[in-house]
């Protein structure tokens, strides 16, 4: 925090305005405490998943999560049309969903010594 400095013969009014700007640096350094310790659970959690996709060797976890989701969807929910649709419709529907993820996995694992 940068202190101003007064001359030795400033007026009142100068005299308060400096006290303000103390005041209100005081403000934005307790707001700054204040948040930084309502954030630190989330910087906790997010070192905690950092953590564990680097201990896991999981390069892409997001995607597989979406992946994992897509995946349920297409094999427990239902089709559009009121089941109209057939298994081999739903699994070419799955095939063409995932094909960039899967071709994602073989590139990756070819890549591999």
């Amino acid at each position: 925090m940068n202190l101003p400095e007064l001359p030795r013969n400033s007026s009142r009014a100068d005299m308060r305005k400096t006290l303000i700007r103390l005041r209100m640096e005081m403000h934005r350094q307790e707001i700054r405490h204040e948040s930084a310790q309502l954030l630190q659970p989330l910087h906790r959690v997010r070192g905690m998943t950092q953590n564990l996709q680097d201990g896991l060797g999981i390069k892409h976890a997001p995607l597989w999560g979406v992946a994992a989701v897509t995946l349920l969807g297409f094999l427990t929910g239902k089709g559009a049309k009121g089941g109209g649709t057939g298994s081999l419709s739903r699994l070419v529907r799955l095939g063409t969903t995932l094909g960039p993820l899967i071709k994602l996995v073989m590139q990756g694992s070819s890549r591999k010594p």
